[in-house]
């Protein structure tokens, strides 16, 4: 009797576990569908933007290019930004972003953070890092707002010159399936060098007084872009980590079923048989 009831303890928690999964499925799957739209049409719109900040760079005299393009002291520490979830249950996500992380900080140990949420904090804290700034990343799609403060820390550090070189760590969208960690180099500004022609010829107003602003916004969509990516991949993973521990929980439930009433049966049996004994023994 003691062990039906535990099993019937235990088919009711997983039935639980299964309810939670299932439903932190379906919130994730509810996020994803926005967070699609939003990180894949800001992808051609940052690409646009690089190139044609590249092609005004190219008209300006390397000594008139602004501050963010420019190098600085090579002794200065590097500045990582490394946005993560608040939250885990995403699978795999947080620990390929923290590989990436301690990859990256095994080869630049002179190297300071901005974290942008609670796991990429968590992250850092285990390798030891100095944070300058950290923030929650929020459980919603991130918003154009939530660039400034983290691209106003990056000003202060970098255009002081303490900080030499600034790199983003963040997971990337590839499929519903794959989400992979990757890091980009954000400051100083380096644009590919290509062989095609540059495709505007004059400006208005001119090339130099257009520079720093479009630059500016080149830099803050990159992060924002990242932003989304991380967003994205965060509902993507928890969306597959969730189903696949739905199926386990009613894998389980199952199992736990079967035993049950393999078990119930053995015990009736046993029931009757007692009774049919006793029955023959007064006979």
């Amino acid at each position: 009797m003691a062990n039906l009831l535990s099993l019937k303890r235990r088919i009711k928690t997983a039935q639980n576990v299964s309810k939670t999964t299932k439903a932190m499925q379906m919130i994730a799957a509810s996020k994803l569908k926005r967070a699609q739209n939003a990180a894949l049409s800001a992808r051609p719109y940052v690409d646009k933007l690089s190139s044609l900040s590249k092609n005004i760079s190219e008209k300006v005299d390397l000594e008139d290019r602004i501050d963010y393009m420019k190098p600085k002291a090579t002794g200065s520490k590097k500045l990582m930004l490394i946005i993560a979830p608040d939250k885990g249950l995403c699978g795999g996500l947080v620990t390929n972003l923290s590989r990436e992380l301690l990859n990256f900080y095994k080869d630049n140990k002179n190297s300071n953070f901005i974290t942008v949420g609670k796991k990429a904090n968590g992250a850092v804290g285990l390798i030891g890092g100095e944070i300058e700034a950290a923030f929650d990343f929020g459980t919603t799609l991130p918003s154009y707002d939530k660039v400034y403060p983290v691209m106003s820390i990056i000003d202060d550090l970098y255009l002081s010159g303490k900080t030499s070189e600034v790199y983003i760590i963040n997971s990337n969208f590839k499929s519903v399936f794959t989400q992979e960690p990757g890091i980009k180099k954000l400051l100083p500004v380096r644009f590919e060098v290509t062989k095609k022609k540059s495709f505007i010829t004059t400006f208005e107003p001119n090339a130099q007084e257009l520079l720093p602003g479009l630059i500016r916004h080149y830099l803050e969509m990159t992060i924002f872009q990242s932003f989304l990516e991380g967003y994205l991949s965060e509902q993507a993973a928890r969306m597959l980590a969730m189903q696949n521990a739905t199926n386990n929980a009613r894998d389980i439930i199952e199992e736990l079923k079967l035993v049950y009433n393999k078990s119930r049966q053995e015990k009736i049996t046993n029931e009757i048989l007692d009774i049919a004994g006793g029955v023959f023994t007064h006979a």
